[in-house]
């Protein structure tokens, strides 16, 4: 799924914070502002940019004149001006603004008014627009898909347990909040692709704080452990899928590297982690072990490929 936002949602949402004024091309408003897509629907990193200075060779989706871009206007001849000013709208950008507090002449203003695109102005510096939005919507227009499951940070790392209803999870995570890991989803976490290879999960809006767990009902996390039991939002790192000890794929796990395998959330492949359930296992411990030999995975140590080379070793 791909979310949309109108220019003039951004402008409602972010004219105080980034000192916008609109100057011309109301008519524009409910032009829509999205990433470039592939044939597959997919946001395509290697086309449009999202936000930048003036280009006309690769145009942005929204264009900002800083006092750089303005001097280089300035510069040019009459004839060159109003072609450079045509091919900038001729792009149809979603919107243009014009930072470092400078003023947009009337030849701008006519273009947007003609061409029925936005046309701001920010006394804030380009810099600092084009770091701003490029943060903002990167975050609310990146792919984005709902799971099943509990999202949790352990050990600071972002860990997504899942597994058929009835399992265990809720009552998995309320332990590992109890010894000190925080809560970020329950039920319904929503996975944002916010770079190539990074997937970034948070809680619906309603959903924040609340854990259901079977018998008790829904608890608020929140009220009863503090704040600091509560994370807002988390990259994705480890998926650790809860099986019964009688399941098939269960019995096939090699006992000596354990499962390595990896799921694919937005195109991204995530390891995963396949975790017997059973009478008696100390689920919460195994957790946090399976995060501390994923962490040591990630800074290059396997331990069972070293456990084999001491093997080798041993027997020469």
């Amino acid at each position: 799924m791909n979310r949309s936002l109108t220019v003039n949602q951004l402008f409602e949402s972010h004219a105080e914070k980034l000192a916008l004024e609109w100057i011309a091309g109301r008519a524009g408003r409910e032009r829509g502002i999205q990433f470039t897509l592939d044939a597959g629907g997919r946001r395509d990193y290697a086309e449009m940019p999202l936000v930048g200075h003036l280009n006309l060779i690769q145009p942005s989706r929204i264009q900002v004149l800083g006092s750089t871009e303005l001097r280089y206007l300035e510069s040019l001849g009459k004839n060159s001006y109003h072609d450079t000013l045509a091919m900038l709208f001729d792009e149809s950008p979603a919107f243009v603004i014009v930072a470092d507090g400078a003023m947009p002449t009337e030849e701008l203003r006519q273009r947007a008014e003609q061409t029925s695109i936005a046309l701001f102005s920010s006394c804030l510096s380009s810099d600092k627009l084009i770091e701003h939005l490029r943060y903002y919507l990167t975050e609310v227009l990146a792919e984005s898909r709902t799971l099943h499951g509990v999202f949790m940070e352990v050990r600071g790392l972002g860990v997504l347990l899942t597994g058929e209803s009835g399992v265990g999870k809720s009552e998995l995570a309320l332990e590992l909040v109890t010894r000190g890991h925080r809560l970020i989803a329950d039920d319904a976490p929503e996975f944002s692709r916010v770079a190539p290879d990074i997937i970034r999960g948070s809680c619906p809006e309603l959903l924040q704080g609340f854990l259901e767990v079977r018998g008790l009902g829904v608890l608020n996390i929140r009220a009863m452990y503090g704040d600091s039991a509560i994370k807002k939002d988390k990259n994705l790192r480890l998926i650790v899928h809860l099986k019964p000890s009688d399941d098939d794929d269960v019995r096939n796990i090699d006992r000596l590297v354990g499962s390595q395998l990896n799921e694919m959330v937005l195109d991204v492949a995530i390891p995963q982690v396949i975790l017997p359930v059973a009478p008696g296992r100390d689920l919460a411990l195994l957790i946090e072990a399976a995060v501390r030999n994923h962490i040591l995975r990630l800074s290059g140590y396997d331990a069972a490929q070293d456990f084999i080379e001491r093997q080798k070793n041993f027997f020469i």
